[in-house]
């Protein structure tokens, strides 16, 4: 029977035992409308440690000006039949006021230097400083073991990591690779908002990303023509551009050698769409 828990008093007595048993506790935090993404990050969670915690939060504080917190899926009974066939341990579903008292303004804020202001932080200023908020709190009130995220949300995955080393965390941050459809398309819950047309469309991002890393593989050294032939591939194929880029995997600043990544964010109709691909990686 899946353990259900809303309240962080209630969070404590239940990890009680866990942690008078040593046992190995990883967090797979997420904002709920799961799918084979998460139940793979999930499923990892189980294979590297002893006691597995899924949090399911819609975390105000990571949605930007333009962007409706209303109106993201909620789908709780479904995710709760998912993770249950998982027999994971526990299952967090705070409410706002159990993670952010007083309506979240008076929140302890945490900074997330030069990386919160480029790529998605440029587009979406505000969303990293929300992110790194919840994941703080989420630490500090579940202090895990091993935290595992989706390789995605690259940045997100960087600025995580940047968070437990600059605070002397202990925490181990497990990064994993984007699970896609069949079609390519990188899983994410923002995909129910494709229109059937742009759910066909939206493939060709991806495409996008292997012939950049193709050529890149095959020596080509002219990154500012491969990021100009890629934007004019993909607003030919409909695409509005974000960015598109191709820059050091562990900074994201101008590649200074071949640890590479590739990372775009376009929008398709009223979808915003991101993707990435570590070169050396790549297969």
């Amino acid at each position: 029977m899946l353990k259900k828990i809303k309240k962080i008093t209630d969070l404590h007595r239940g990890l009680t035992e866990a942690r008078k048993s040593k046992k190995k506790i990883s967090l797979v935090p997420t904002m709920g409308n799961l799918h084979e993404g998460h139940l793979s990050l999930i499923k990892h969670a189980q294979s590297v440690s002893d006691y597995v915690i899924v949090s399911i939060f819609v975390n105000p504080t990571q949605f930007v000006g333009g962007e409706d917190f209303n109106k993201y899926p909620r789908t709780l009974d479904d995710d709760i039949e998912s993770i249950s066939k998982l027999d994971i341990d526990l299952l967090f579903t705070p409410d706002t006021n159990e993670i952010y008292p007083a309506n979240y303004q008076a929140s302890t804020e945490v900074p997330v230097s030069y990386l919160e202001s480029i790529y998605c932080g440029n587009s979406r200023p505000g969303h990293f400083r929300g992110v790194v908020t919840i994941v703080s709190e989420l630490f500090n009130i579940i202090q895990p073991d091993i935290a595992i995220f989706g390789e995605k949300d690259y940045q997100q995955l960087l600025i995580i990591r940047n968070l437990v080393k600059n605070i002397f965390s202990s925490i181990e941050i497990i990064g994993l690779p984007t699970v896609r459809e069949e079609s390519g398309l990188a899983m994410s819950s923002r995909n129910n908002y494709l229109s059937k047309p742009d759910r066909q469309q939206a493939p060709m991002l991806y495409e996008c990303i292997k012939i950049t890393i193709k050529s890149i593989k095959n020596r080509a050294k002219d990154y500012v023509g491969l990021e100009k032939e890629a934007k004019f591939f993909l607003k030919k194929a409909g695409f509005k551009i974000d960015y598109y880029s191709i820059c050091d995997a562990d900074t994201l600043k101008l590649p200074t050698n071949e640890n590479l990544v590739v990372l775009a964010a376009v929008w398709l109709g009223d979808t915003r769409l991101i993707d990435n691909a570590r070169v050396h990686t790549y297969d």
